[in-house]
């Protein structure tokens, strides 16, 4: 959806907003209820493994999602019994042994700006996590907002166990603000499989659900964030993510900035008139 400019009124400048409503998945599954959209990956068979085709639209599709004024949280899950076995060897593993050292470059900065994608998305990110979760998958798991895993869940940062170095798509950073340092050092030094109930006392899941029940928990979250004021949670996030590389005093100011900045909103003042009418708010996003 966009504007049309007219001079002398700023406040028609074109938004570049889009939507989602009508995308249609290549390589994923996509939907979109009530502002939330719910991703998919759908290749049960082989446990969802990924593609260089799906890293790619992975990629564009979080990108787009900071225009897209229709979705308001996201929801990323496997089909069948697993979330995502990361990388698929015949398709990925394979070819990079034959690539150079700069198509192997190409590639490694590909799947890290699917990362980057996630992180720079406004929308709040629920990763519905069953089975297997491994490699790649676990960095998606791990770039997500909020985790909803089972006890037969296993995530698995798997890469030394191939002679590559942990430090893959930003698992060294993320890995030890989720978890802490030690922690993390021992996944990615050993390999090993985090079951779903040590991920939970961990701090990796944020929440232990059924098999049958962790999407539609997950989904039930989302909608919840989808309710509440979206343009304040995508403030939330975005500060989230920059203070990890400020000093106390910078964060103060970047949140005083930004605190100022919601006051502005439109569902700020809704939040105030309902608050005195002992009402509850309707926040619209703006």
């Amino acid at each position: 959806m966009s504007q049309s400019y007219l001079p002398g009124q700023p406040h028609q400048l074109p938004r570049h907003h889009t939507q989602l409503a009508n995308y249609q998945g290549v390589h994923v599954l996509f939907q979109l209820h009530e502002g939330v959209a719910t991703i998919s990956l759908n290749r049960p068979e082989r446990k969802n493994p990924l593609s260089f085709e799906s890293y790619a639209e992975l990629r564009d599709l979080f990108r787009a999602m900071c225009y897209a004024d229709d979705v308001h949280a996201v929801v990323i899950t496997g089909a069948g019994n697993n979330f995502c076995s990361g990388g698929d060897v015949h398709e990925i593993i394979g070819p990079l042994t034959h690539l150079d050292m700069p198509g192997l470059l190409a590639f490694t900065r590909m799947t890290g700006d699917v990362i980057k994608a996630m992180r720079a998305c406004p929308q709040p990110i629920i990763a519905a996590v069953d089975g297997i979760c491994a490699g790649a998958g676990a960095l998606l798991s791990l770039a997500s907002d909020l985790r909803y895993g089972t006890e037969r869940s296993k995530t698995y940062f798997l890469f030394n166990k191939v002679g590559l170095a942990g430090c893959d798509m930003g698992a060294c950073a993320l890995l030890p603000r989720v978890i802490g340092q030690g922690r993390a050092s021992e996944l990615l030094y050993t390999g090993r499989g985090l079951p779903g109930a040590e991920a939970e006392r961990w701090g990796f899941f944020n929440r232990l659900c059924t098999p049958e029940e962790v999407l539609a928990q997950a989904q039930a979250m989302a909608h919840e964030l989808a309710q509440g004021p979206t343009f304040a949670n995508g403030m939330t996030k975005k500060m989230l993510q920059q203070e990890w590389n400020m000093g106390v005093d910078e964060a103060i100011e970047a949140e005083a900035q930004a605190q100022a900045i919601c006051m502005m909103t439109n569902d700020f003042h809704r939040a105030y008139h309902a608050f005195v009418a002992k009402q509850t708010p309707v926040f619209e996003g703006d």
